[in-house]
């Protein structure tokens, strides 16, 4: 391919944090992009969006030990996302007032979490099984609604994008004492709400449609979020996390339901549905109505994700394919396979895992590094093309871009055939950050490049020079 150029001392990864006094540009609202719906795209601007992120499980509800009296630092979380230039959450709600996590795997010191704020207000004047005042259904907490305006305006501050997770159903099928803790439990609410319809202990029925009066409630909710954060243009919507398959009828009945409320708003935002745990299948995600979905391991998606087809938006989430786990080749992987990689993030460590687990920094690292890449290309252009790399992973506009990751092995075959006119050569080192310009190369032919690095693992992107994008 001919020798190096130049050695670059990064790729501008360096991120300023903005003034909170600014204004941002807009950022949508998204929808589904019309020549590439593998992605969203953004109105103002018409570009394709790439969504890259870390999550943790207390961004909006506070999960502390009984007694102890702090709170999430959120100023503090979206530091950390601008430093590792990620620009996508899942802000996550948490449906029971307590968590357990003996049972989790992860033997954090502490296990027992009292969780608020939540939707409705404790009125009482009966006391709940946990010894707070019982849920009014009826009467909604200003704080739990005020708390989720003000986080997702400070996040619309630093540029990042979020999901507001509207219900969570992993926590009543797994979590200890999940469902004793629930607003729905008739222990816990004055007005004679029971969701357990089977009387398993468990309370899952509440995210089918096995209760008018409760889905009445739900939606209510729904349409108290709407009102709250539906003017806001970084947002999209879960309807719920990990839930059970059984809750499909319900979850299509509130993606629909969303729809139908922002159908005469002047802003409308994607609706997503996500792995159903245990027993779901892709297929039932691809077959909603949802504008956006989060896959399972089935199929390779944790491992070598298969090219996206551009049926739905895919948020590839390490939350579904490891819980928390994840690696940096896998980040690659899916970003070159045409998805929108999120991890799963113990951040602080005060809920689960090690607090900011350096084995994982390699993951966080990867994202923003893929969101660097992602604003110097053309993505409605460009389309997940194994066939034209021999590594198996290649994002390409043939003829004008090609952006190609080598998870191992030092040399690529590069298919050129069809491409005219002199291309610029750049490799990157993920690991270090390290560019390097190679010397340009010709279309027409196949071209073997071989990476400068001496490990493995490297990225190379090939541009027609008369289209070159600047640098960052």
């Amino acid at each position: 391919m001919g020798k190096l150029l130049t050695t670059a001392l990064g790729l501008g990864l360096a991120l300023a944090i903005p003034s909170q006094g600014n204004e941002p540009s807009p950022m949508g609202p998204l929808s589904v992009h019309p020549a590439n719906p593998r992605y969203f795209q953004n109105p103002a601007t018409g570009k394709a969006v790439y969504l890259t992120g870390s999550h943790v499980w207390n961004n909006l509800q506070d999960m502390e030990p009984p007694g102890s009296s702090s709170s999430f630092d959120f100023d503090a979380y979206l530091d950390f996302l601008v430093r590792h230039h990620h620009n996508f959450i899942r802000l996550w709600r948490w449906e029971s007032t307590g968590w357990d996590t003996s049972t989790s795997g992860w033997k954090n010191e502490t296990t027992q979490f009292v969780v608020a704020p939540h939707p409705w207000k404790r009125t009482g004047p009966e006391l709940a099984l946990d010894g707070r005042p019982k849920f009014d259904l009826t009467e909604f907490d200003p704080s739990y609604f005020e708390r989720l305006r003000s986080r997702l305006e400070a996040a619309r501050r630093r540029g990042i994008y979020v999901s507001v997770m509207l219900f969570e159903g992993w926590g009543l099928q797994f979590a200890p004492d999940a469902w004793t803790n629930h607003p729905f439990h008739p222990g816990n609410n004055i007005n004679g709400i029971d969701g357990d319809a089977n009387r398993d202990g468990q309370g899952v029925e509440i995210h089918e449609l096995a209760d008018p009066r409760i889905t009445r409630i739900q939606e209510a909710y729904v349409r108290k979020v709407i009102e709250t954060v539906g003017d806001l243009d970084h947002v999209l919507y879960e309807i719920s996390n990990e839930n059970h398959p059984a809750s499909t009828e319900w979850q299509v009945h509130m993606i629909r339901f969303i729809k139908e409320l922002e159908r005469g708003k002047p802003q409308r935002h994607p609706v997503g549905m996500t792995f159903q745990f245990q027993g779901g299948s892709n297929q039932t995600l691809f077959d909603s109505p949802a504008d956006w979905i989060s896959p399972n391991p089935e199929g390779g998606y944790k491992d070598d994700p298969p090219a996206s087809d551009g049926r739905k938006v895919i948020l590839n989430d390490t939350d579904h394919l490891w819980g928390i786990g994840g690696n940096a080749p896998w980040v690659w992987k899916s970003f070159l396979r045409g998805h929108h990689p999120l991890f799963m993030d113990p951040y602080d460590g005060k809920v689960l895992a090690k607090p900011f687990d350096p084995e994982f920094e390699p993951v966080r690292r990867s994202l923003g590094q893929t969101l660097r890449f992602a604003e110097r290309l053309d993505l409605a252009t460009m389309l997940p093309t194994k066939d034209l790399a021999s590594s198996g992973y290649c994002l390409a506009s043939p003829g004008r871009a090609y952006l190609i990751y080598l998870p191992e092995g030092k040399a690529v075959d590069v298919e050129l055939c069809q491409a005219s006119g002199t291309f610029a050569v750049e490799w990157f080192h993920p690991d270090s950050n390290r560019v390097k310009l190679g010397e340009s190369v010709e279309g027409g032919a196949p071209v073997t490049f071989e990476s400068p690095f001496d490990t493995e693992d490297a990225v190379l992107l090939l541009q027609k020079e008369s289209l070159k994008a600047g640098a960052p």
